[in-house]
């Protein structure tokens, strides 16, 4: 009541006393309006500019709240949870105005001044809250004191170590990284090693923050210390506490017949999963057959974890924390325990399962006309993997030997599977076809080089199962008027759309047609007059999923399919949960939500104990806002976690090919030089400007070219050149590069 009455104020101001005589006549007590201020003031809601006086944030363009992103050259970005009129972007801090913040950090920032391009500059006020209760970095003793250096170079606080602190249990200390045992018996013993710090003070302007060692993670040279590490510097979960494990291991083993019998069975039909020769969990089992008036039965099982897996219970609030699975090159962080991921809950072949299971009939278009949903059993006929479902629809004879009672299944999956992904095209759904790393180890675990993941009709047959299931799901609840966690992919943001048509037509190609909209601002940072003026395209109602998936029809074989498949990626939101559908923009999908991956998603299992309880006729009662925004967030911190990984492997593993020349491909072009991919092998670098040969050279701005001053010698998005790699800075995780011989540059359109 108090934001709200607050909020409607002119510029999102008052005063107490102000407060007080307009919410008395509505019951309203000092003591209650005071104790609210407080919580709005703790949440980054308000903000008390003096004694007394309050202005809402993201109201005024004075104040907003947000998340700290810090560069590792110590200044900063906040972005606002709230919009904020005129602002274009987020809010920079300098790095004498951070203040204690650290990276992550939920801060509270007063705008100091906002520029007539929409560009602010600010102060961090508050920290709302931390986002390191702990650091993980290397133990260093120094004449001025013992200090653990964060790992994370963005976070710039060195954590200081009081010299009487205690050691870390015997316990913290052990080996689980597979190096020689780690012994710690005095503080001497710690310089140099890995560990984690917890904090205990984060100290004031002049002070270090103060904290103890809690762990000893091992040396840094140390096999499989890189996975331990970044576990530890994004905060994911990776213990499973006593009372999760002892709930795991007490889960029932064989399943009760009056569970059975309340059923719908379907262990006499020949279903199968598919998942890669990894695997260890399995989740769905698909069916197939052609019915008697020419249409598809598809069956989508999905394992029934909302069965063992109870709301609040300790399992349960541990799988809400972690919010998904972690995959790394080489082991697993998983959402529930071995228990349930691998056992109980997992598909495996020739055991009996509960699912959950989406029954779709399928025209010759890919309509769905009917449509239901159920508890079930099932008895998976095998564990297949892509590679052998391949095979067999390319005539494999040992696999057609091997699996001939499903061959004529497989058949009629692979001719559903086109059917529906044609349906998905005439709807302008968009279909990425990256190229993505695959990292090779030999028997000892050291990397051995990258190359394409392989990618075959059998990906394409579940990926276009699940999204039909998933879709079905989504409809069928949200028809019913049954609130809901969706998938949801919002329209790309204006700006970014802009940089990629201009991108775009330097290839010769347009993004979507017609005129839009558009605003004008002026980019500080141009020399020339007329030069800073920039049009901004506006919410082009001609921009829609199928103008990217036109311009990926076009670019089909082209040289420049790869660069503009990347770019045109990098221009659109990343997707997200959420509790109000807004659809999903690139599958050009109305209602989405996902439903087939509850071992591996906390999402999926939210929209399982829905779809169950709407089965029952009842209604299930949960925080659906929360537990989207918290979903949302463990998947980014996930994938972040499994991208920074892969990256420190691709470095570790061209320090011994400096020297070494690649062919590469420019992917994006700076003021500082311009960013390659190396073509076989998926790895990035930055060539600097001031290592061009022959030349001086100086970006372009609107053309976002790198252009030799006497020589007009051009590097360009999408140009292929040969590089040198001359340095290794295995610190930042970063690789520079030189030219090794003159681009071969495209025919300009």
């Amino acid at each position: 009541m108090v934001l709200d009455h607050i909020r409607k104020l002119p510029q999102g101001r008052a005063t107490l006393k102000q407060l007080m005589r307009e919410l008395a006549r509505h019951g309203a007590t000092r003591a209650s309006v005071e104790a609210e201020l407080e919580k709005l003031a703790a949440r980054g809601e308000i903000v008390e500019t003096r004694s007394g006086h309050y202005v809402a944030t993201g109201l005024s363009r004075e104040f907003a709240t947000g998340r700290l992103s810090v560069h590792r050259d110590g200044f900063a970005f906040v972005t606002p949870e709230v919009p904020i009129a005129g602002l274009r972007g987020d809010v920079y801090i300098p790095k004498e105005n951070a203040g204690r913040a650290m990276h992550g950090d939920r801060v509270v920032v007063k705008i100091g001044r906002m520029e007539s391009d929409g560009r602010a500059h600010g102060e961090i006020l508050r920290v709302l809250k931390r986002a390191n209760p702990t650091v993980v970095g290397e133990f260093r003793i120094r004449r001025s004191g013992n200090f653990v250096i964060p790992h994370d170079d963005r976070i710039r606080q060195w954590i200081e170590v009081p010299e009487d602190m205690p050691l870390p249990p015997a316990a913290a200390s052990l080996d689980r990284v597979g190096a020689r045992p780690v012994e710690v018996n005095t503080v001497e013993d710690l310089d140099g090693m890995i560990v984690t710090a917890e904090i205990l003070d984060f100290g004031d302007e002049r002070d270090r923050p103060a904290g103890r060692v809690i762990e000893v993670l091992g040396r840094p040279e140390d096999f499989g210390i890189d996975v331990e590490i970044l576990i530890r510097s994004h905060h994911i979960p990776h213990r499973f506490p006593d009372d999760v494990l002892a709930q795991a291991r007490s889960l029932p083993g064989p399943i009760p017949e009056s569970e059975l019998a309340r059923r719908r069975d379907f262990r006499e039909l020949a279903i199968v999963t598919i998942d890669g020769e990894t695997a260890r969990d399995f989740d769905d089992a698909v069916w197939v057959d052609r019915l008697d008036n020419g249409n598809f039965a598809l069956q989508v099982h999905i394992a029934d974890v909302s069965h063992y897996v109870k709301p609040g219970s300790p399992i349960d609030r541990e799988a809400l924390l972690r919010g998904t699975s972690v995959y790394f090159p080489d082991r697993a962080v998983p959402m529930l325990p071995v228990e349930l991921s691998t056992d109980q809950c997992s598909l495996r072949p020739h055991e009996d399962r509960l699912v959950l299971s989406a029954l779709m009939e399928i025209d010759s278009q890919g309509d769905v006309v009917a449509q239901d949903f159920c508890r079930s059993v099932i008895r998976s006929a095998e564990r297949m993997t892509y590679t052998a479902v391949h095979g067999i629809l390319h005539g494999e004879r040992p696999l057609l030997d091997r699996y001939a009672p499903l061959i004529e299944r497989f058949q009629l999956m692979q001719e559903l599977a086109l059917i529906l992904n044609r349906k998905r095209f005439r709807r302008g759904s968009i279909d990425f076809d990256l190229p993505e790393p695959l990292l090779e180890f030999d028997e000892f675990g050291e990397m051995t080089g990258v190359k394409r993941a392989p990618r075959n009709a059998a990906h394409r047959i579940i990926e276009e199962f699940m999204l039909a299931a998933n879709e079905a799901v989504a409809s069928h609840l949200e028809n019913a008027g049954i609130p809901c966690i969706f998938r949801i992919h919002e329209r790309p943001d204006p700006k970014r759309v802009l940089e990629f048509e201009e991108i775009v037509a330097h290839f010769g190609y347009q993004l979507a047609p017609g005129p839009a909209p558009v605003k004008r601002f002026r980019d500080k940072g141009a020399r020339d007059r007329d030069a800073g003026i920039v049009t901004l395209a506006a919410d082009n109602p001609n921009l829609t999923s199928r103008s990217y998936q036109k311009l990926v029809q076009k670019t089909e074989g082209k040289p420049e399919e790869r660069i503009l498949s990347y770019l045109m990626l990098r221009s659109l939101k990343q997707a997200r949960y959420s509790e109000q559908n807004v659809g999903h923009f690139a599958l050009a999908a109305p209602s989405y939500a996902h439903f087939t991956s509850p071992i591996r998603r906390y999402p999926d299992l939210i929209v399982h104990r829905i779809l169950a309880a709407h089965l029952d006729g009842r209604t299930y009662e949960a925080d659906l806002h929360r537990i989207s925004e918290t979903s949302s967030d463990t998947e980014r911190r996930a994938a972040e976690a499994e991208r920074e990984l892969v990256e420190w492997k691709k470095v570790k593993f061209m320090m011994s090919r400096v020297g070494d020349e690649f062919p590469a491909l420019i992917v994006s072009t700076t003021r500082f030089g311009f960013f390659v991919e190396l073509e076989e092998m998926f790895i990035e670098g930055l060539v600097p400007l001031d290592t061009l040969p022959g030349d001086r050279f100086k970006y372009q701005e609107n053309t976002r070219r790198i252009i030799g001053e006497r020589s007009r010698r051009q590097f360009s998005i999408g140009d292929s050149v040969k590089v040198r790699l001359d340095r290794v800075d295995g610190v930042e995780k970063k690789l520079q590069f030189s030219v090794a011989e003159p681009a071969r540059t495209r025919k300009r359109r």
